[in-house]
């Protein structure tokens, strides 16, 4: 189970950093309601992957390259709102969450460029394809995509994960699907941009992609 006491104190951490120049903190907002907001949604049923133990993960690889961002703290607030708004059936969940992110952040006394750069995150997030001179998107990318490099029993669990909020989806057209995706990934110069995601995960994060692709490819036993 999360700690959501932890995960409160996180975002709190997180938003007074980017208010910084914003809402003095006797008139800002308490940061507290809008992190149940959050958490709130972060624990909607219809999710299996996308949930508060990935939301930690990435935050927790955030703290890990937070050297690399030229403003972690607003990378973390984009972490918080990148799937915010998550529906497995639709395909504008990064776009609706960035809405969300832009509705609420100025309320919680965030300044308007800090809400423009934490919404231009959570977008990015659709491609994750950040510019070589992207510090705070290679960040954010390099922390939502480092499930990629886990060992294989959770690699096996994400997988598993993802194909439950896709239970929706026949099993050929997910398996298709599926294996197109990862034949993209395979095929970028780069999965990770960071130094340090480039030095730690890529190796085993192309191990893990190739190895679920050779399985997606295994003939399926025909049905009784």
């Amino acid at each position: 189970m999360a700690d959501l006491d932890a995960l409160r104190l996180r975002w709190t951490r997180a938003l007074e950093g980017a208010r910084a120049d914003g809402a003095a903190p006797e008139t800002a907002p308490d940061p507290v309601p809008y992190a149940d907001n959050l958490l709130a949604r972060w624990q909607e049923p219809q999710r299996r992957y996308h949930t508060l133990a990935h939301l930690t993960a990435v935050l927790d690889h955030v703290d890990v390259l937070e050297k690399y961002a030229a403003d972690p703290d607003v990378v973390r607030l984009a972490a918080w709102f990148h799937d915010a708004v998550y529906l497995p059936e639709r395909s504008e969940n990064e776009e609706r969450s960035a809405r969300l992110a832009e509705r609420a952040l100025p309320e919680a006394g965030v300044p308007e460029a800090k809400t423009a750069e934490v919404a231009r995150l959570v977008r990015l997030t659709v491609t994750h394809d950040p510019a070589d001179d992207d510090r705070d998107g290679q960040v954010l990318c390099d922390a939502d995509l480092a499930i990629l490099a886990a060992p294989p029993s959770a690699y096996a669990a994400y997988t598993a994960a993802v194909r439950e909020e896709y239970h929706f989806v026949p099993s050929d057209a997910f398996r298709a699907g599926r294996a197109a995706i990862l034949r993209q990934l395979l095929n970028l110069p780069r999965l990770f941009r960071t130094p340090y995601g480039q030095a730690e995960w890529e190796a085993t994060a192309r191990w893990n992609l190739a190895s679920e692709l050779e399985i997606l490819s295994l003939p399926q036993d025909p049905a009784p």
